[in-house]
């Protein structure tokens, strides 16, 4: 059982806990193989599954079964050999439970990888035992450090292909230091595997007995998680006022949320955004009841012990730790659309559970994240283009850092003549 401490709040509520992970590299590095053998060799496949998978892997003349498609679910991508979506995947193991996202290796599809790596937390990234680090491995490496996920496995697939030597791996090794120490990513993992072959992705490689680290899934059980969410930083994003107008809840007035960061308690001195009112946090209700604590992600209601004009998208934080509020913000977004950004355009912000207009002003560079140059001189910024904005908003925003809080750190921009989302933006 789990003690309780600052990083783990309740003992005991990560007993079971879930692990997001994204998996990304280039075109046939094995991603989709990867995800079919975890699937497989865990023992997480249905019956009728397996049956679709050796029939289809009959029809297209293989020679044994196709792991790969598992995942790559639509008739389109099974006939071009590639992955063009992110598919995602739902698995459990008795110690973990697990959701997937598979994104595609063509450089056209960041806006894929952005998406499926937008929650996760932790990301694998395959590279090719022949090929070596290549553009796409460090594309992928930035997208991760820049959505801040925590945790990044460097899986060097395809080992059978260059006869298990340890030497290979230790080289690929070193190829990738540099760009780690200019990342500035904390926590990277090395692991040689076969895919194809199942060596150290469920069950140790007899062919690899130089390697004395974690299998991959060994790893996804057991990699610490605890200390990913911002349990420091107090933040109540105000969803939905609740006054149920019923005899036997007639004076109830509740503020139910999503709690987006800190350990909340019963008898807490909060403040009010935007109007900064200071009240108590009476109590924590939810359908079980009256709660001791809440914390990230819990969805809960507050009670307060003044009746406070309060509306969707305000924001209860404690009194003497307010976020930033201001009108404008420096933002990396990632262009989602194939209608490039307009300097000076009107947009729709949403921000937490606030959704306000905006306009962006300037482009202050594009990242090249090929080689991590930034570029100045081109300031148009187009479909799966990474670039530093500032927007200016129609009313201040109370907004952390993304590195600070993810919740309350990130800004979706969508389009308001088409209601489509185009970018996804980490407040700097």
């Amino acid at each position: 059982m789990i003690k309780e401490n600052e990083n783990n709040p309740t003992p005991g509520y990560l007993d079971m806990e879930l692990l997001r992970f994204t998996t990304a590299g280039s075109v046939d590095d094995g991603k989709s193989t990867l995800i079919g053998r975890l699937l497989y060799d865990s023992k997480a496949i249905f019956e009728d599954q397996m049956e679709q998978l050796e029939e289809a892997s009959v029809r297209r003349g293989e020679e044994q079964v196709n792991l790969a498609l598992l995942t790559d679910g639509l008739r389109a991508e099974r006939e071009q050999g590639i992955t063009i979506d992110v598919a995602y995947r739902y698995f459990a193991t008795p110690k973990r439970k697990f959701i997937i996202a598979d994104t595609p290796g063509h450089v056209q599809y960041t806006r894929n990888m952005v998406t499926g790596a937008s929650t996760a937390n932790l990301a694998i990234i395959l590279v090719d035992a022949r090929n070596g680090v290549l553009e796409q491995t460090i594309r992928h490496a930035y997208i991760a450090s820049l959505l801040g996920i925590p945790h990044i496995v460097i899986c060097i697939n395809k080992m059978d292909l260059v006869d298990y030597r340890r030497e290979v791996f230790e080289s690929i090794k070193k190829q990738f230091e540099p760009f780690r120490e200019q990342l500035n990513i904390g926590d990277v993992r090395f692991i040689p595997i076969s895919a194809k072959l199942g060596d150290n992705v469920v069950d140790n490689s007899l062919n690899m007995k130089w390697y004395n680290g974690p299998r991959l899934l060994e790893l996804l059980e057991t990699i610490d998680i605890r200390s990913d969410a911002d349990f420091k930083n107090r933040r109540f994003p105000v969803q939905y006022v609740i006054r149920p107008q019923r005899q036997e809840y007639h004076d109830y007035r509740g503020y139910a949320g999503r709690v987006a960061g800190g350990v909340w308690r019963p008898g807490d001195r909060v403040a009010v955004l935007p109007s900064g009112i200071e009240t108590t946090l009476v109590a924590i209700d939810t359908m079980n009841g009256e709660q001791e604590l809440a914390f990230p992600p819990h969805s809960v209601t507050f009670r307060l012990a003044d009746d406070i004009d309060i509306s969707r998208g305000d924001m209860i934080v404690p009194a003497d730790d307010r976020p930033n509020i201001s009108q404008e913000i420096e933002v990396m977004v990632c262009w989602l659309n194939e209608k490039p950004m307009v300097q000076g355009g009107k947009y729709i912000i949403r921000h937490t559970t606030s959704e306000l207009r905006g306009i962006i002003r300037e482009v202050d560079f594009k990242v090249d994240i090929n080689t991590l140059n930034h570029n100045t001189e081109d300031k148009s910024v187009g479909l799966n283009e990474i670039a530093k904005i500032k927007i200016k908003t129609s009313k201040p925003i109370f907004h952390d850092t993304y590195k600070k809080n993810h919740i309350t750190g990130s800004v979706i921009i969508v389009d308001e003549g088409t209601n489509n989302t185009v970018g996804a933006g980490m407040i700097v």
